[in-house]
């Protein structure tokens, strides 16, 4: 693999953060202020080529994923195979190294957390790097704006008295607007005046993630768990960052005293700007709802988890936005503005079930007509998000019973845009029965149903042309044809333009929560989605066959579709013998042999 445009790369070791003692706050405080500033330096240095990598997620006994990933770009014949590696110890160290590569500083609020993400704003648009404001002589804003090669502040969030600049009241900070009666409100809605839509930022490249507020202690959970490891690619490409309720029923734990639905309108405001500066085409959110911090029944807001997701999709997705969804738990990623450079090949072709073979397994017969079996296939997820496909990788590929088992990986094809290198190292190294489908309802996550009108928080026109041309672009380049899972959510089910839209780049099939239980729409065969499997152990394993026997019938042929998450293949293996030993005459088949099963079945009676 050519690596000539790979010049020596800086390797950086931030796992020492993971040891810190979370309930001391100020060892809080300085761990945030060096993930934070090293990360945006990060995004910064690696936007044009890669020059900066980092380890911090994800220590296990391979030494971590991010060790994992560098090990294999360093392999014969890969990417980073010749080049040099140096090491930087100390923050000083680094941030001289790269000195020439920025511009100053940006000083945020801890008082008023969301300035930690107007901070992440500020280091892409302006080419700056964050740091809190702390005149302690120990603090890293200290080091980094006193004595010999001081650092110039550039942009202050904070009054040069150190009175706070965004209060909830009078004016919008430094604009002449009215305040929304949110401090937070108004930091977001300065910096989308003074970035976003002054053409600083991206347009169609968004950040939600955490904001400073981990740093109160209010709620106990680990530093990876804040997701700024995962700024430096958003950083790169210049995108905005924010962190809001979409309720407007009840005040966000974080900003109790705010107007009762202002966050839910910044993040409106937010939506439509980014929709209005690209012209109406899809805008990318990297994020999710962080539903372990805030705007959840796990904090004492009344909302579930779910239910909390599915507004913000449906918000999302009103405004032609899909998410990236790097929920909590397995959220955190680094590195990505590095690995965004790979070299990926223009097509990856994949064998595509087709007549001879479906005769050749015996699924189909001479005259035609499928076969009298049960099929039975798992939908493998939920790989929505770059960060969960990041860190599952490893043990998902290195699984001995992979290539045993018939599995229809559900890889959303745009993770390749944060983690190209983790696309192409599964499709080189697949097995025969490794087949690759679209997961969460395509090349990202949304409600396809809110594409049409009316489309309640927007009003905005249809947005299918821009879903269609995304998903027909990168649907192309990975060779899908498949769809495995549409989440509709709170949206009404695909209507035609929908379902002829997915005809036509997904012509191998859907499944969708509303549409009838099997069908075929022009030439494309869908099925409802009904039934997840519960996790991996013995006794969900015995929980698993009994829901998948409560669906078994005695007509035949019957084609069943079931969802797990997070699934190894082993798991699978023991899955798919139970279910052929209990239910004799089942078959277990991946979803693109379901699925041209069912075309198959439905064509020949006649749809």
């Amino acid at each position: 693999m050519n690596a000539a445009s790979v010049g020596a790369v800086t390797l950086y070791d931030l796992s020492h953060l993971h040891r810190i003692d979370p309930s001391d706050a100020r060892a809080r405080r300085q761990a945030w202020d060096e993930l934070h500033l090293v990360t945006a330096l990060q995004g910064i240095v690696n936007r044009s080529q890669p020059r900066l990598y980092v380890l911090f997620v994800g220590e296990d006994e391979r030494g971590g994923t991010d060790q994992y990933w560098l090990e294999h770009l360093r392999q014969p014949g890969e990417w980073l195979n010749r080049v040099p590696i140096e090491k930087v110890g100390e923050v000083r160290e680094l941030v001289q190294r790269y000195r020439r590569s920025f511009n100053g500083l940006v000083v945020w609020d801890e008082r008023v957390p969301a300035t930690a993400l107007v901070a992440s704003t500020a280091a892409g648009a302006e080419n700056l790097l964050p740091v809190r404001y702390d005149p302690a002589p120990d603090s890293l804003y200290s080091r980094l704006t006193q004595g010999r090669g001081a650092l110039p502040v550039r942009c202050a969030l904070i009054r040069p008295d150190g009175r706070a600049l965004f209060t909830g009241r009078d004016s919008l900070g430094p604009l002449a607007l009215p305040s929304t009666g949110s401090a937070k409100c108004d930091a977001l809605l300065w910096a989308l005046g003074t970035f976003l839509r002054k053409g600083k930022c991206a347009p169609g490249i968004l950040g939600y993630y955490p904001d400073g507020e981990w740093l109160s202690g209010r709620v106990k959970l680990p530093l990876d768990r804040t997701l700024l490891s995962n700024h430096d690619y958003f950083i790169a490409r210049k995108g905005f960052f924010f962190d809001l309720s979409p309720w407007e029923d009840t005040p966000p734990v974080d900003d109790p005293q705010q107007p009762l639905g202002a966050d839910a309108r910044t993040l409106r405001a937010i939506l439509m700007a980014s929709h209005d500066l690209t012209g109406g085409a899809m805008t990318h959110i990297g994020g999710f709802v962080p539903w372990e911090m805030k705007y959840t029944d796990a904090v004492g807001e009344p909302h579930g988890a779910v239910e909390s997701e599915w507004r913000f999709v449906e918000m999302a997705s009103c405004f032609n936005a899909y998410l990236d969804a790097d929920a909590p738990a397995l959220g955190a990623m680094a590195n990505a503005s590095f690995f965004m450079h790979y070299p990926l090949q223009k097509h990856y072709p994949q064998r595509h079930p087709d007549q001879e073979m479906l005769q050749r397994e015996g699924y189909v017969l001479s005259n035609g007509k499928v076969a009298p079996y049960r099929f039975v296939a798992f939908y493998v997820g939920d790989y929505d998000s770059s960060a969960w496909f990041y860190r599952m990788v490893p043990r998902l590929w290195s699984d001995p019973a992979r290539g045993k088992v018939p599995l229809a990986w559900a890889f959303n094809p745009n993770l390749s845009h944060r983690f190209p290198v983790g696309m192409d190292y599964v499709r080189r190294n697949a097995s025969p029965q490794d087949y690759f489908i679209a997961g969460n309802s395509g090349a990202g996550y949304l409600n396809p149903g809110y594409l049409s009108r009316p489309r309640p928080h927007s009003g905005l026109p249809d947005g299918w042309e821009a879903w269609e041309k995304h998903c027909q672009r990168e649907y192309r380049r990975w060779d899908l044809r498949v769809t495995g899972f549409i989440i509709d959510g709170n949206a009404r089910g695909l209507d035609e333009r929908g379902l002829d839209a997915y005809a036509r780049f997904s012509p191998g099939g859907i499944a969708a929560q509303k549409i009838p239980e099997q069908g075929i729409h022009r030439t494309m065969p869908y099925l409802r989605m009904r039934d997840d499997l519960p996790g991996e152990g013995g006794v969900q394993l015995t929980r698993a066959l009994e829901v998948i026997g409560s669906r078994l019938t005695g007509q035949v042929p019957q084609f069943l579709l079931f969802r797990t998450i997070l699934w190894t293949p082993s798991y699978h293996l023991g899955l798919k013998r139970a279910i052929e030993e209990r239910f004799p005459g089942t078959k277990v088949v991946h979803v693109g042999t379901l699925f041209a099963l069912l075309r198959q079945h439905l064509s020949a009676r006649g749809g």
